[in-house]
């Protein structure tokens, strides 16, 4: 009941606040200019984050408290990066203050409420690791994800159509290990249910209704998938619920690594490519695998599909072959991830080509 009571609740609280925000925003001109950069031509409102955020903190709050006692900074860290993200989207803070933001929400998880990668099941030939290693990795993971999530916010539907896929899958992954983890599964219905009614409204053909998450949205996103992925890795080696029936998963790190593939892929090709061009790792550009699909002629609409349905591929890939050794099945998702990238690079050079 509280499943579908926290999914119906944080649907509406985001449908029916997204209005007002944009109605807000257009009479006090907070709306997100067109650049150099943008997939958009005209003013549009970027703070739809805010009733994502405010429809989660609602009703994980409500539907899923026990998250909030076993993990006493979940809360706070939501605040902070709402705080930070309303204020970067409004005024555009500078990188390094939001980066200062991003390492404290990550270490008052880590370090406070525990959020650790304590093992990585024989990747790389390593398995438990001792607790400074765990917390710099932890803390590492956090921080790319969230900036990771960021970096793919950068045409209608994407962002927030693969929050909702991985989601889905955590979600069903949680509630297979039983009653211990239901709270996660609430939190990503919960989750799920806010940015599908985002969606609703990021996609609309309409000009008067039309939002972006912006900064808010993403980061936050990214944070809780960081927080739900690092969970799922967790739980297989947390003696506090060695009782509780299960299946077993060897390869959870990969499993997790192939939910988050796209921004972790996405992240790695624009750092090769700025490394390869000796460009500053923190300088803008349109590298981006949404930027190629675009570049193909492809709509948003069309380009957010192929993407999600690509790396949908990848997820199922990973499941079916779940027993495959740890670092055989990482390079196999690896590579299949960095295809996805490569497929429409080699489309416009056969195009310029001819």
């Amino acid at each position: 009941m509280k499943l579908f009571l926290g999914f119906g609740f944080s649907f509406l609280i985001t449908f029916f606040t997204i209005p007002s925000i944009i109605k807000i925003s257009r009479r006090k001109n907070l709306m997100d200019e067109p650049g150099a950069r943008s997939s958009h031509m005209r003013k549009i409102s970027n703070l739809g984050g805010i009733a994502i955020v405010f429809a989660l903190c609602v009703c994980a709050s409500i539907f899923a408290s026990e998250l909030f006692k076993e993990y006493k900074f979940l809360f706070a860290s939501l605040i902070i990066l709402l705080f930070v993200g309303v204020k970067d989207d409004i005024m555009i803070m500078r990188a390094y203050k939001k980066l200062i933001a991003q390492i404290l929400v990550s270490v008052l998880m880590v370090i406070g409420s525990d959020v650790r990668i304590r093992s990585l099941f024989g990747v790389f030939g390593i398995y438990e690791m001792s607790y400074y290693i765990s917390v710099i990795l932890s803390i590492f993971t956090f921080v790319i994800l969230i900036n990771a999530f960021n970096l793919i916010d950068g045409i209608d539907g994407l962002a927030g159509s693969y929050s909702v896929m991985c989601s889905i899958f955590f979600a069903i992954s949680y509630f297979r290990l039983g009653p211990y983890n239901y709270p996660l599964v609430i939190l990503s219905a919960v989750i799920v249910g806010s940015v599908l009614a985002f969606l609703y409204y990021n996609l609309s053909n309409f000009r008067q209704q039309k939002i972006f998450m912006g900064d808010t949205g993403s980061m936050v996103l990214g944070f809780l998938l960081a927080f739900t992925g690092i969970c799922f890795m967790d739980i297989f080696i947390d003696k506090k619920i060695a009782e509780i029936p299960r299946y077993h998963l060897n390869s959870a790190p990969v499993i997790a690594v192939a939910i988050l593939i796209l921004p972790i892929i996405d992240t790695l090709n624009v750092i090769i490519i700025r490394l390869i061009n000796k460009k500053p790792l923190m300088e803008a550009d349109t590298n981006h695998v949404h930027h190629k699909l675009l570049r193909l002629g492809y709509t948003h609409r069309r380009s957010t599909a192929y993407i999600i349905f690509y790396y949908f591929f990848i997820v199922i890939f990973a499941y079916f072959f779940r027993h495959l050794n740890n670092n055989l099945l990482l390079f196999l998702i690896v590579s299949l991830g960095f295809m996805g990238v490569f497929i429409p690079e080699i489309k416009l050079k056969i195009r310029k080509s001819k």
